[in-house]
């Protein structure tokens, strides 16, 4: 079994307001030095089998159909070892 990530973002020229409030909130938070915020999506796939190209290129495929809106944001599909949680958990070290 792998794993496949995709990352998805805004587009530069599209309006983010999520980000625009994260950045707003961080100085009023004590947190200083952040110039610009970006929110986006992340989608971990466990995939059957071996991640091959044409694997990636089916989740690249349903990155445009269903887990982006490829008119409004960009995304990016890459190969990882372990999750956001199990990294957060001390499992992925």
């Amino acid at each position: 079994m792998a794993r496949v990530v995709v990352d998805v973002m805004p587009k530069p020229e599209i309006l983010d307001p999520q980000g625009k409030a994260v950045l707003g909130a961080l100085p009023r938070l004590g947190f200083s030095g952040v110039i610009d915020v970006r929110q986006g999506k992340r989608f971990e796939l466990e995939v059957d089998g071996e991640v091959t190209d044409e694997v990636l290129a089916r989740v690249r495929e349903m990155a445009e159909t269903l887990l982006s809106n490829p008119v409004i944001e960009d995304f990016e599909v890459h190969v990882e070892e372990h999750s956001v949680a199990e990294v957060a958990a001390g499992e992925g070290r």
